[in-house]
């Protein structure tokens, strides 16, 4: 079940090569705390797309990391302060990438001259992990083995007289059909 509550984190990151597989691993680490396992790889993939495209072409390696969950969408921002950064220019094969990905993008400029990026990942409701049948465990009664079907031995009859199959032959003697060792 998706989480109920709106969730939001914030992540400030100085983009390096090496530091692009820790914001993977850290941003995959709160999808699955807000149980949004399906989601996991789209937006990593989205997001490792944008670090690696700012670590390619940006000067100000610095950027904010933004990801809301509002119960329905998870948005991904990117904060960039770089005034040299033309996501049209430097980031166009980024951004096909990024469209591909997601259910939504764009980017925007704020009154401070940075550009944020930013891009939204919807959770389906009919996604759910397909049910694998089990075999059913055995009951008690299943699992008990039942013994072999032996006739019984008639040893006394109706009346008190012993009945001829019983003892014939030498005293003791087991009869044929009692005899298991054939």
């Amino acid at each position: 079940m998706k989480t109920a509550v709106p969730c939001y984190y914030h992540l400030d990151v100085e983009v390096s090569p090496e530091r692009v597989g820790q914001v993977r691993r850290i941003m995959a680490a709160h999808l699955r705390y807000w149980d949004l396992e399906t989601l996991v790889e789209p937006v990593c993939q989205g997001a490792e797309l944008l670090l690696r495209a700012i670590d390619e072409h940006a000067t100000d390696k610095n950027t904010s990391i933004e990801m809301w969950w509002n119960r329905q969408y998870v948005i991904t921002a990117f904060g960039q302060n770089d005034r040299e950064l033309w996501p049209d220019q430097d980031l166009r094969a980024c951004l096909v990438g990024i469209a591909a990905l997601s259910d939504g993008w764009g980017c925007c400029a704020t009154a401070a001259g940075s550009k944020v990026i930013w891009f939204s990942q919807r959770a389906r409701a009919g996604e759910r992990a397909p049910l694998v049948p089990t075999a059913p465990t055995p009951t008690e009664r299943e699992a008990l083995r039942v013994p072999r079907e032996m006739p019984v031995p008639v040893l006394v009859g109706p009346e008190g007289e012993v009945p001829v199959p019983a003892l014939t032959g030498h005293e003791g003697a087991v009869p044929d059909e009692w005899d298991e060792t054939r």
